[in-house]
């Protein structure tokens, strides 16, 4: 027997629901969890393995006191409400690379301190004495402050490569960060200069301006690239829309501004990925123009094809 349904009846047992819901028991007890993301994300590049490591991240506030040094707090404030992030703080990404050559366990930069290079590999199912090379881009804190761990090396099997020109700028500095983190090693380690080979595939390129010596890499495998950038560009939108604004942490800041337009060009010109230590995680993106300046375009599913 079929049982027709009126219009009455079905406004009936709708208005009913609400009641029968509040008579049930809640479940939805669930505590407040706190914002969180994924500590390390893995794409291939050929027939290599690239990993990128959230070491840390922390909120810095008025970021114009480190971005667009040269304009006014007008200009600074209205690009950035056009590309809806606050002016008044900025979330900092600190993102060590692993490439895995299927021959070498390479380590780009080492992050802020030893615990938090050993958890981040920790995360991504490696161990600090697997790795076999590890290049530091500069010698920036931040880069640098992985080496040592209890005043022990953290990278107990590891050989170090950096620039050459870096290394000697900052050894004749006198720095305490880098006699405590990177002089230590010297012996351990392989001087580079432009086009100089980290292992098979992997390419140091010069981008000075940042730093003295400051290096960028182009890693090659199975006709696939990518450019692990290092701080040649510190944020998505202050960087790469405006290269010619003044960055704080820029040590030769017309250099590192030069710098940052020719690497911009060549990447979106080529159509070439890049790693940026501090852009948005998992800091994986591309590069198209747009008027004077360049676009941050965040990588998607292209990485994982």
């Amino acid at each position: 027997m079929t049982r027709t349904l009126s219009r009455r009846s079905l406004l009936t047992a709708a208005a009913a629901a609400p009641l029968a819901a509040a008579t049930s028991p809640v479940f939805a007890g669930a505590p407040m969890m706190g914002a969180a993301t994924t500590p390390f994300n893995r794409f291939k590049l050929g027939d290599y393995e690239v990993t990128t490591l959230l070491a840390a991240s922390r909120v810095v506030g008025d970021p114009h006191q480190i971005f667009g040094l040269n304009v006014s707090e007008a200009e600074f404030a209205a690009v950035s409400v056009s590309a809806n992030i606050p002016t008044n703080e900025a979330q900092f990404f600190f993102t060590p690379t692993v490439v895995n050559t299927g021959s070498e366990l390479v380590l780009f930069d080492t992050g802020l301190n030893g615990e938090g290079i050993k958890a981040a590999l920790m995360s991504a199912g490696y161990t600090a004495d697997q790795v076999d090379i590890v290049v530091l881009t500069h010698m920036h804190p931040d880069h640098i402050g992985g080496m040592v761990n209890g005043g022990k090396p953290t990278f107990g099997n590891a050989q170090y490569v950096t620039g050459r020109v870096e290394f000697d700028a900052w050894a004749a500095a006198e720095n305490a960060g880098f006699n405590s983190n990177v002089r230590p090693f010297a012996e351990q380690t392989t001087m580079l200069e432009n086009g100089g080979s980290v292992a098979s595939g992997i390419t140091a390129i010069s981008a000075f301006g940042h730093t003295p010596g400051h290096m960028v890499y182009r890693i090659e495998s199975a006709e696939k690239q990518l450019i692990i950038g290092a701080d040649f560009a510190n944020h998505y939108v202050w960087s790469l829309a405006h290269p010619d604004w003044e960055v704080r942490f820029d040590m030769d800041k017309e250099a590192a501004a030069k710098t940052r337009r020719k690497l911009l060009d060549m990447m979106a010109t080529d159509r070439l990925p890049f790693i940026g230590y501090h852009m948005p995680w998992p800091a994986v993106g591309y590069v198209e123009t747009a008027g004077d300046g360049f676009r941050y375009v965040p990588a998607s599913y292209q990485m994982l094809l």
